[in-house]
């Protein structure tokens, strides 16, 4: 039964690290782009914001998941790992995305909240995506 409690614990002590990473990718979206992410999804239903938004919950998520799922047995360094790991994510796919932005024409904000669609988001998207992989597969 201690195992039970302990490994229920745990999930909700990183499941809690997890969501926290996922409101801080949101937040980190909502500030590189011009304008209120929240709006732009649910209100004005732009098809490039949520694309781009759903890229990082997903690069995010999978860090999250790679660093639990090779943590180490102790579980205040599993805890610091996946923080940190977490957040160097979001950092890198900052930095990404300002480099994919300083590297093609006019401004990637712009485009990603433009109502029309646009093949610039599936680059960003597809950015977040491989900087989560690689984040990732340094974790394994």
């Amino acid at each position: 039964m201690n195992d039970i409690l302990h490994g229920l614990g745990a999930a909700a002590a990183f499941g809690g690290v997890g969501v926290v990473l996922l409101l801080l990718g949101i937040l980190l979206v909502d500030a590189l782009t011009p304008g209120k992410l929240g709006r732009q999804i649910w209100v004005e239903r732009n098809r490039n914001a949520a694309v781009l938004l759903s890229s990082a919950l997903l690069g995010i998520g999978g860090i999250v998941f790679t660093a639990i799922l090779y943590t180490y047995e102790d579980f205040g360094k599993g805890m610091a790992s996946t923080i940190s790991f977490g957040v160097l994510g979001l950092v890198l796919m900052a930095v990404a995305f300002w480099v994919v932005d300083v590297l093609t024409p006019g401004k990637l904000g712009a485009i990603l909240v433009d109502p029309e669609p646009h093949p610039a988001v599936w680059v960003t998207a597809s950015c977040n995506l491989a900087v989560a992989a690689i984040v990732s597969a340094s974790i394994a």
